[in-house]
């Protein structure tokens, strides 16, 4: 079952397979660049989710920073530099408006934390968002999540971690981010003009944007991150998302035209569901790398483990 655990710790040398680069990644097939993200797993412990990504033959995580503190930070991020996964994100860092709870002071420091945390393990991108709009003029929101980003970012380039701000759909996003457009999200990365800030593109946030296609071309190099799962028509809840292709996002269409427009990054699958948070997570790994490799049908298989 999804929420047993593991037999047994597996030896996560043996199988470890070297971490490919930023430009090496780029000129691989596309079905070598998927990554999991830990919330598709989400009943499974860091250590549990690490093994069985391994023996899924998926080559990346999205390391999700609830499950890694509960593993612990240091632990963790041996574990991980062990095991030979390439980290594609670490989720997330921000709330910068104060809607959660924690002071503007407070979620910059837990951002900074993060950053460090993002450069130990080598991840691709810090994934952040920005806080609700709470009580504050959307005006207002803006420059605290501005300002916040400017506090952040050279420690950002030192560190060489990208930011990748997530904009959201506003059925979803009420508790998370103002951000609820591209458009919203690249006037943010317009005023802050820097190279460390980029898009977190979730295309289950993000697929019902005017031309998305059109616009693929020109967003590709601003993106950091590529996250993927499929939409149910209505969605039953904040957490009903679907396997890609049991919903409606063209997601072939879209995995597409990053790969041929230069993104060169990981494509993760991201998926908050009630449903398959209840199911067999080793037969959801399988179908997921299936699933991932009928959107890349013009691509080479996944390299051998």
């Amino acid at each position: 079952m999804a929420g047993e655990p593991l037999a047994a710790e597996p030896d996560l040398g043996l199988s470890a397979a070297p971490e490919l680069g930023r430009r090496e990644l780029l000129e691989s097939p596309a079905t070598v660049r998927l990554s999991m993200n830990e919330i598709t797993t989400y009943r499974w412990s860091l250590l549990q989710d690490v093994a069985a990504y391994q023996e899924a033959g998926v080559g990346a995580i999205g390391v999700w920073r609830p499950k890694l503190a509960v593993f612990g930070d240091e632990r963790g991020t041996d574990l991980l530099r062990e095991s030979g996964l390439a980290v594609s994100s670490l989720a997330w860092a921000g709330g910068f408006t104060g809607a959660n709870g924690h002071s503007f002071l407070e979620a910059v420091d837990d951002a900074l934390e993060a950053i460090a945390l993002a450069a130990a393990l080598a991840a691709d991108c810090l994934v952040l968002v920005s806080g609700a709009r709470g009580g504050h003029t959307a005006n207002h929101a803006r420059r605290l999540l501005i300002d916040a980003l400017r506090r952040l970012l050279d420690e950002a380039a030192d560190r060489k971690v990208p930011l990748a701000l997530e904009p959201m759909h506003a059925m979803f996003a009420e508790e998370w981010t103002f951000l609820n457009t591209l458009d919203e999200t690249l006037e943010v990365l317009d005023r802050v003009d820097h190279p460390y800030l980029q898009v977190a593109f979730d295309a289950y946030h993000l697929w019902q944007e005017p031309r998305l296609l059109e616009r693929i071309p020109a967003l590709a190099a601003r993106t950091a991150s590529v996250r993927l799962s499929d939409w149910r028509d209505p969605p039953r809840s904040d957490s009903d998302r679907c396997l890609p292709g049991d919903g409606m996002i063209p997601l072939s269409e879209i995995v597409s035209a990053f790969v041929e427009h230069g993104y060169g990054g990981y494509f993760e699958i991201e998926i908050w569901s009630e449903e398959l948070w209840n199911s067999d997570y080793v037969s959801l790994l399988a179908e997921c790398r299936t699933r991932f490799a009928g959107l890349c049908p013009d691509h080479a298989a996944p390299r051998s483990r």
